[in-house]
C-alpha cells in the first residue's frame, strides 16, 4: 500500500473538496493518506491529520491548486526524496500537470507505475551576515528575490561570481532564477525563457537604473553573492516566501543545491505545448 500525502490551495473550496474525494477513494482502497490539520479539516477527512513530519516516508505529495501551492508542495517533499504531482486548479501553469477530472485517474496511474519523473534544479540559499556568520535560508524551485525594502528608493548589490566581482547593480531587485522559474517573476522582469530540463542560473535585475540592464545565464555551479551595499537594506523572498530584511554588509548566496525536486508527468514533456498555450501562439 502507498502513503500519500496532500497539500491543498488555501482559500480555494473546489481544491479542498477534491483532495477529500480523492483522499476518501485511496482510504477505501488501503492506502495512507496524510494532510496537514488544516487541510484536513477542510477537506473533511478525519484521521489524516499530522502536523510533523509530514513528507517523511511517502511515496507521493499532491499539490492541489495552483503553481503556488505546488512551490510549497515541493519545498516539503523534495529532500525526503518524494516525487510531486500537481492538479491545476487555477489557470494554466507550468508546474500543476493534471486537470482535476483527470486526477483520480493520475492516482491510478501512479499506483501501478505507470510515470515518469522529471528532476528540476533547485537553489540553495544562505545569507553571511556582516559579522562572518551564515545562515541557511531556504531553497528554491523558482527564484531567490532580493529587492528594496523601501518604496520609491533603489538598492546597490554588488554582485560577485565564484569569488570575482562582477559588477554593482542599482536596481529596484536582482533576481536568481532556476531555469523552471525562468517563466515566472524572471519573465515579467524581460529574462530569457530558459527549458526547465536544463540546469543553469539566471542573473535578471528589475528596473536597473544604469546602462548595463542584460540578463545573465550562468553555468549551474556557479556561486552567486549578492552583497548589499549603499546605505539601504534590502528584503529577501525564496518562491515568494519572505526570508527576511538583510542588512547594508550582510550577503545573499545562491547556489544549485545537491537535492531536485522530482515533478510527476504522464507522457511526454508539454513544456513548449504549455508556453504556447499561454501566450496563444499560432503554429505559423
Amino acid at each position: 500500500m502507498a502513503a500519500i500525502g496532500f497539500l491543498v490551495h488555501p482559500d480555494r473550496h473546489d481544491a479542498a473538496e477534491l483532495a477529500g474525494d480523492l483522499a476518501r477513494w485511496l482510504l477505501d482502497r488501503g492506502h495512507e493518506v496524510r494532510m496537514s490539520p488544516h487541510d484536513a479539516a477542510r477537506a473533511d477527512v478525519a484521521g489524516t491529520a499530522m502536523e510533523d513530519g509530514l513528507a517523511v516516508g511517502l511515496d507521493l505529495m499532491v499539490g492541489v491548486g495552483g503553481d503556488g501551492t505546488m512551490l510549497q508542495a515541493v519545498d516539503r517533499a523534495a529532500d525526503e526524496d518524494v516525487p510531486v504531482l500537481g492538479v491545476n486548479m487555477g489557470q494554466l501553469g507550468y508546474l500543476t500537470t493534471i486537470e482535476p477530472e483527470g486526477a483520480r485517474v493520475a492516482l491510478k496511474r501512479f499506483l501501478a507505475g505507470s510515470f515518469e519523473v522529471d528532476e528540476r534544479m533547485r537553489l540553495t540559499c544562505d545569507v553571511v551576515r556582516a559579522d562572518g556568520t551564515r545562515e541557511r535560508i531556504g531553497t528554491a524551485l523558482n527564484e531567490v528575490l532580493v529587492e528594496r525594502s523601501e518604496l520609491g528608493h533603489t538598492i546597490r548589490l554588488q554582485v560577485v561570481l565564484d569569488g570575482q566581482p562582477f559588477t554593482t547593480y542599482v536596481a529596484d531587485a536582482l533576481i536568481v532564477s532556476t531555469p523552471t522559474g525562468s517563466t515566472a517573476y524572471a519573465l515579467s522582469a524581460r529574462g530569457p525563457i530558459v527549458d526547465p530540463r536544463h540546469r543553469a542560473q539566471v542573473l535578471v535585475p528589475v528596473a536597473p537604473h544604469m546602462l548595463f540592464d542584460r540578463a545573465l545565464v550562468l553555468e549551474a555551479d556557479t556561486e552567486v553573492l549578492l552583497a548589499v551595499e549603499g546605505g539601504r537594506r534590502a528584503h529577501l523572498s525564496i518562491d515568494g516566501r519572505s526570508g527576511g530584511l538583510v542588512d547594508v554588509g550582510d550577503a545573499v548566496v545562491c547556489a544549485a543545491s545537491a537535492v531536485p525536486a522530482r515533478l510527476v508527468r504522464f507522457g511526454p514533456p508539454r513544456f513548449h505545448q504549455v508556453l504556447k498555450e499561454k501566450f496563444g501562439l499560432s503554429d505559423r
